[in-house]
């Protein structure tokens, strides 16, 4: 393989996956955040590289020309995807504030995705060809691909760590992208002209992210990308709005802070120390200082976010905050709850401010094992409080079981809880007895003489005492829905049917854990595989079929380790592009190995298909593994979930390698192979954040990865 193929190889896996982690940023702020939708845009991608790897099989010779005029057609697609994101709501007429009907999602995730993934998958193909015309290899090839997304990853982490807004790297990636296009040998002034074309669109990238991101903020203040997501802030006559990812995050007249913090407050006699967890800004530590207490930690997560937002609050909304009584911590909420049980601090109050459990982001804030880590910090008679947007009248089985799941998980920790339902359902845990009688609550309401500005003692008395109080708690004793856990997240399958209602309204009525079972969904599993088998097994496709089912084998365990993760230390946004690179470079070297072993004598004694076997049994023991890990509750840290994505990345780009030295005709066959790796890969990533995590928990899920394994090595 000549220098300048590798040189290709590289760079088209560098901006492949730095321009896919672009766009993916840019559809989230479109998809308001929501990573279901986010999931199918991740599978979009995958099987847009794909179509263009199959598309560019006729072009035989690969030729130069072409690749320099592929590379110059995706750097502007990249731009151009980043423009159509953000114009994408108002140009697809979408409602401000309002999701768009769901297919014109899909329209709005194609439009932006698509293009340039097909480009990127023909021009691997290409690539690759050229690679093989070179001397070099297939899998060569892949492995250096590979060690190109490594470093792509890793840019395009380190960049948003920096500060680096998404629409400068953006840029720079298309700039990349054109250099890399550029005919060698072309003249010093082309070049310099080039520079400094490049420089000055740099220079005017902060006034263009402002312009296009008016477009769906009017008013708008400021706008930063941050680790956790895109922040703007937007004012109009005296009132602060605050969007994460384009979600109204708060605003600052309204009286949700006070609704919440004034019910769960009362219930203690005397309120002296105070632990806010996110939401402190939004007015909930204004609220809890109306409790005279004597010391309040507000923890916040995200630091770039909160320093935009004090640069902009009314002083009003910003003396709370600076009170003496006040210290503002910055670092993961769950994280903090940890240490400071390890270490004995003890509060009478700790209010959960985090958004609803619809992400693996926030469903860590609302299970057992982080109540339990809650418990340990509540002093005698201490109360821990959560809310939960619901309905004010009719609750659909979706909403019931996400509920319950969430009630449930706070029961195995603590003695008494308390369901109060509502437009904001509000959940009240303590060891001790809670108060249900609304006149003591009362009496402690005019001892401290509050004066909210909704929140008044009929509301106390109605909220306790209204006919929905005991008609939510026999709903809630019904349900069939397990306590939400770190190993098995249960609000997924709920929040997918309650997003998917907006859309489909009978959808609401189902009951996704009433209606299945982990038994039923591994049966299912192992038919599905047993019936492609016996499609598969004599068939030409076999060798794709082989790749496919390790390529969905390695994802779902991708997605098993990413998820554990993520509810263990909850910096998955920050530590993503670092964990998919050390995945990339386990890919590049199972690729690089099975290349080299397979040169050496003894392995060249061993029958390709009984070193398939090896390379399988390697698979399916990890997934056992990892799985009995996890249904040990030992979530792994990063040394220990950097280690499984190596070994995953490692065993599946070894699958691949091994059926493509097999291959008849490489340079023919690169581009099917490829893109049956990449249709394995949407597969799993479906079946695993849809469907396997969601029912059969973290452990099930790297079981079912164990009988994909399977399956696809009885396919060899």
């Amino acid at each position: 393989m000549t220098r300048p193929t590798v040189l290709l190889l590289a760079g088209v896996g560098f901006i492949s996956l730095l321009g896919q982690v672009i766009l993916l940023r840019e559809l989230a702020a479109v998809l308001y955040g929501s990573e279901l939708v986010m999931i199918l845009a991740l599978g979009a991608w995958m099987s847009g590289t794909a179509i263009g790897a199959l598309a560019g099989r006729p072009l035989q010779p690969p030729s130069p020309r072409l690749l320099r005029v592929l590379l110059s057609a995706g750097a502007l697609l990249i731009v151009l995807g980043i423009v159509w994101c953000r114009g994408a709501r108002p140009a697809l007429g979408g409602v401000p504030g309002a999701y768009l009907p769901f297919p014109k999602q899909l329209a709005a995730i194609a439009v932006a995705l698509l293009p340039a993934a097909i480009v990127f998958g023909a021009v691997f193909q290409a690539a690759a060809r050229q690679a093989i015309q070179a001397g070099g290899s297939l899998p060569g090839a892949y492995a250096v691909e590979s060690a190109g997304a490594l470093a792509g990853g890793i840019v395009a982490t380190a960049a948003l760590r920096l500060g680096v807004p998404n629409l400068v790297t953006g840029v720079l990636c298309a700039i990349l992208a054109l250099a890399a296009a550029l005919r060698p040998g072309k003249r010093l002034l082309t070049g310099l002209t080039f520079a400094f074309g490049s420089l000055g669109l740099l220079l005017e990238t902060a006034p263009l992210d402002r312009w296009m991101t008016s477009w769906t903020h009017a008013h708008l203040l400021a706008t930063r990308d941050t680790p956790y997501g895109r922040a703007t802030v937007t004012a109009s006559e005296g009132q602060v709005a605050v969007f994460q990812n384009d979600v109204l995050a708060f605003e600052t007249q309204g009286t949700a802070a006070e609704e919440f913090v004034h019910p769960a407050a009362l219930q203690l006699p005397r309120v002296e120390r105070v632990l806010v967890l996110e939401g402190g800004s939004s007015g909930l530590v204004a609220a809890v200082l109306d409790h005279r207490p004597r010391w309040v930690d507000s923890v916040e997560l995200d630091r770039a976010l909160n320093a935009l937002v004090m640069r902009v609050l009314p002083d009003n909304a910003r003396r709370p905050l600076l009170s003496a009584k006040v210290a503002t911590l910055f670092e993961d909420p769950r994280r903090y709850v940890r240490l400071a049980g390890r270490h004995g601090v003890a509060y009478d109050l700790v209010l959960v401010g985090a958004p609803e459990p619809a992400s693996a982001q926030t469903n860590r804030f609302y299970t057992r094992e982080f109540f339990a880590e809650c418990a340990a910090l509540l002093g005698e008679g201490g109360v821990l409080a959560l809310r939960l947007p619901s309905a004010e009248n009719y609750w659909v089985p979706a909403l019931v079981g996400r509920t319950a799941s969430i009630e449930r998980a706070l029961r195995s920790v603590f003695p008494s809880v308390l369901v109060l339902p509502g437009a904001t359902t509000l959940a009240l845990a303590s060891r001790s007895p809670l108060a249900s009688d609304p006149e003591t609550l009362i009496a402690r309401w005019d001892t401290r003489d509050l004066h909210p500005r909704l929140t008044t003692p009929a509301y106390i008395r109605y909220l306790y005492t209204n006919d929905r109080v005991a008609s939510v708690a026999s709903q809630l004793a019904a349900a069939k829905a397990p306590a939400n856990s770190d190993a098995r997240p249960v609000c997924y399958p709920y929040a997918l049917m309650i997003w998917l209602a907006m859309f489909h309204p009978t959808l609401a009525r189902m009951d996704p854990i009433a209606w299945t079972s982990s038994v039923k969904a591994a049966v299912l599993l192992a038919t599905a595989a047993a019936g492609l088998w016996l499609i598969v097994r004599r068939s030409q496709a076999r060798h794709g079929a082989v790749v496919a089912a390790a390529g969905a084998a390695g994802m779902l365990l991708e997605a098993v380790l990413l998820l554990s993760y993520q509810s263990r230390h909850g910096v998955l946004y920050q530590d993503l592009g670092a964990l998919l690179g050390v995945f990339m470079l386990g890919l590049t070297a199972g690729a690089w190995a099975v290349h080299a072993l397979a040169r050496g004598r003894r392995v060249r004694r061993l029958s390709r298909r009984k070193a398939g076997f090896v390379i399988f049994a390697a698979l399916f023991l990890t997934c056992v593994f990892i799985s009995a890990r996890l249904r040990g509750d030992a979530l792994p840290g990063l040394a220990g979930t950097a280690a499984g994505l190596f070994l995953a990345g490692a065993l599946t780009a070894a699958v691949f390698a091994h059926v493509s030295l097999g291959l008849h005709d490489p340079a023919r066959g690169a581009g099917p192979l490829y893109a049956a790796d990449l249709a394995g890969g949407v597969a799993g990533s479906i079946l695993g954040s849809l469907i396997a995590i969601p029912v059969l928990g973290l452990p099930g899920a790297a079981l079912a990865a164990a009988v994909l394994a399977v399956a696809a090595a009885l396919w060899l």
